[in-house]
C-alpha cells in the first residue's frame, strides 16, 4: 500500500472491502432454498444502501485533520505542510516518504524536498482528496 492509499484510507475511510462469503446452507426444502435466496437479496439491497449513503455524504477533511490534531495535543500547520500532514495521519514523513509520494502523485521534476516541492504536494493531496469524495475548504485547493 503506498503513501497515497494510506492518506485516503485516513481520511475517506477504508475502501468497501468485499462482503465475506456467506456461510453454505443446504436447505431441506425449496421453500428453504426461495427463503435463502430473499435474504441474501435483502442483505446484498441493504448493503449498497449503506454505499450508496456514505457516497453522497462529502468526508469534512478540514474537521477530520483538526480532530486527529487536537486529539494528539500538537501545533500543526498541516494546511501547508506536508509533513504536518503526514504526521497528523501518523504516516511517515520522512523524506523518502515523501519522495515516494511525490512519485506516487508525479511530481514534476526529481523530488529532493523543495518548500516548492512540499507546498505541491500538500496542494496536489487536497485536490486529490476534493476528487475523491473529500470537502476541502476552496482555500485548501488554490
Amino acid at each position: 500500500m503506498g503513501i497515497l492509499s494510506s492518506i485516503k484510507d485516513k481520511l475517506l475511510g477504508k475502501k468497501a472491502e468485499a462482503p465475506a462469503k456467506a456461510a453454505t446452507v443446504t436447505p431441506s426444502s425449496q421453500a428453504g432454498a426461495q427463503a435463502a435466496a430473499r435474504a441474501a437479496a435483502a442483505g446484498k439491497a441493504a448493503e449498497a444502501e449503506r454505499a450508496a449513503k456514505a457516497a453522497a455524504a462529502p468526508v469534512d477533511i478540514e474537521a477530520v485533520i483538526e480532530q486527529l490534531v487536537k486529539a494528539k495535543g500538537v501545533k500543526s500547520n498541516w494546511r501547508v505542510s506536508i509533513v504536518d500532514l503526514l504526521s497528523a495521519l501518523d504516516i511517515d514523513n520522512s523524506y523518502k516518504a515523501r519522495a515516494e509520494l511525490a512519485k506516487e502523485l508525479n511530481c514534476p521534476g526529481t523530488y529532493s524536498g523543495t518548500a516548492e516541492q512540499n507546498t505541491w504536494l500538500i496542494k496536489t493531496v487536497m485536490k486529490m482528496l476534493a476528487e475523491n469524495g473529500g470537502k476541502v475548504p476552496k482555500e485548501l485547493l488554490k
